[in-house]
């Protein structure tokens, strides 16, 4: 019986890995699918994960009706097996209602892959109605670090590596991006709640009032 299933986790928790994986998994026996993304960090189109794998997607602009999508296809000989979608979070609610369709008419199984919270710790538009629909919400096992070595459960904004809590929801941006732009780091919910990044936390330790006094 076909599902509508939402992966979620962190940022670094594999996401995009596992949905590429899972791609292949059903490529190799011989099924075909469609791959929708929204704002992938490898540009439009693309499904990217941080390990360096790519794959070409459709890129799930904003309005566009996913389910129209695949009947469209379908109808034009096209066959389809099952669909993926990263970047799930992006989606509006009524994209996800589209996929809840698929799977009801269609008989498709659909993976949905996401971040739950954006940087101010709320929730994304398209993951509450996936976690409203989905047949099944599964929390990636691989485990995203905070920089003290706990486990990552919270997504920060940083600009020049202070952690930022105003702004629009989506901005696009990635770790390890250069002063001046806009990046993202998980945190464990300590130091989400302290706004202390590793950048501000390499600031601390090296500042002269925790420095150890040396008497002369």
């Amino acid at each position: 019986m076909s599902e509508l299933v939402f992966f979620s986790g962190t940022m670094d928790c594999g996401k995009s890995t596992l949905a590429l994986q899972i791609g292949h998994n059903r490529s190799a026996r011989g099924l075909q699918g469609v791959i929708f993304t929204r704002d992938d960090r490898a540009g439009e189109g693309k499904l990217s994960s941080r390990l360096g794998l790519v794959t070409e997607a459709v890129e799930a602009a904003p309005g566009m009706d996913l389910y129209g999508y695949l009947v469209d296809q379908m109808s034009r000989g096209r066959r389809v097996d099952y669909v993926i979608v990263d970047e799930a979070q992006f989606l509006a609610p009524e994209q996800i209602d589209q996929l809840a369709r698929v799977v009801d008419d269609l008989e498709l199984d659909v993976f949905a892959f996401g971040i739950t919270t954006d940087f101010r710790t709320k929730l994304f538009p398209g993951s509450q109605r996936l976690i409203e629909l989905a047949d099944r919400v599964e929390t990636l096992q691989v485990e995203a670090m905070c920089w003290c070595g706990a486990r990552a459960t919270h997504n920060a904004r940083t600009v020049d590596g202070e952690m930022v809590v105003e702004g629009e929801q989506v901005v696009v941006g990635d770790v390890d991006r250069l002063a001046g732009e806009v990046g993202y780091e998980v945190l464990c919910r300590r130091h989400h709640r302290r706004r202390m990044t590793s950048a501000a936390a390499r600031a601390a330790a090296l500042s002269p009032d925790v420095l150890p006094v040396i008497s002369t």
